[in-house]
């Protein structure tokens, strides 16, 4: 997952002159680790930016339950889309948000495994870490690994994950006895739900939604 309250700057958008085709490039900004600070930092889930890459739907058009994977043609970080039924396919939309320069602001459903940033840069080849954002995949795995189901240790921060006293995401199953259950995201301390022990208040981010884990000492 990624800490609640790790931020990255956003690379800015690139235009080019003429009316050359725009050329979609997909961004993986969530992989699968994230990790807080009494005030907490934000590295409880640390996104990492990745360079770009085409993808093969030109138009930028993106739905529900359509399927992705690995672009081979752009190893090791690039995404293309493929057929679900294709070899090639490791993840399926679960859900299409708009873009956002505020990766914070994205929230994507339960269950979503990484997050992919789907950019049209303009020009004739591919451009490699621009492009303007125009809308944002939340994928889940096809195969059965899901880090980002609660307790599993990524994707974003969720009710059921589980936190080390610093804020910082671990996997359930194997987290120590000095581990926190999140009962709950909220803006307040007040707004936590009965059973909180240990509301970590995280350091400001723009746009997340969220400014306190709502922890129990599990």
């Amino acid at each position: 997952m990624v800490d609640p309250g790790s931020t990255f700057a956003p690379q800015p958008p690139r235009r080019r002159g003429g009316c050359l085709p725009a050329l979609v490039v997909l961004v993986v900004i969530l992989g699968l680790g994230f990790g807080a600070s009494k005030l907490f930092g934000d590295d409880h889930k640390k996104s990492s930016a990745s360079p770009s890459s085409s993808s093969s739907h030109d138009s930028g058009t993106w739905k529900v339950g359509d399927c992705g994977g690995p672009d081979p043609d752009d190893a090791p970080n690039g995404y293309k889309a493929f057929g679900c039924g294709d070899s090639g396919a490791t993840f399926k939309a679960l859900d299409i948000q708009p873009a956002s320069f505020m990766p914070d602001s994205i929230q994507c459903p339960a269950g979503t495994d990484l997050i992919i940033q789907v950019s049209i840069s303009y020009g004739s080849s591919k451009s490699k870490g621009g492009g303007i954002p125009s809308k944002t995949v939340c994928g889940r795995n096809l195969s059965a690994t899901h880090p980002g189901d609660p307790g599993a240790g990524g994707g974003q921060l969720v009710k059921g994950d589980c936190v080390t006293s610093t804020a910082k995401e671990v996997v359930c199953a194997s987290a120590g006895p000095d581990t926190y259950q999140v009962l709950g995201l909220t803006k307040e301390t007040s707004q936590c739900p009965s059973g909180t022990t240990e509301p970590m208040r995280l350091t400001l981010a723009i746009g997340r939604p969220y400014d306190v884990i709502c922890a129990a000492k599990r």
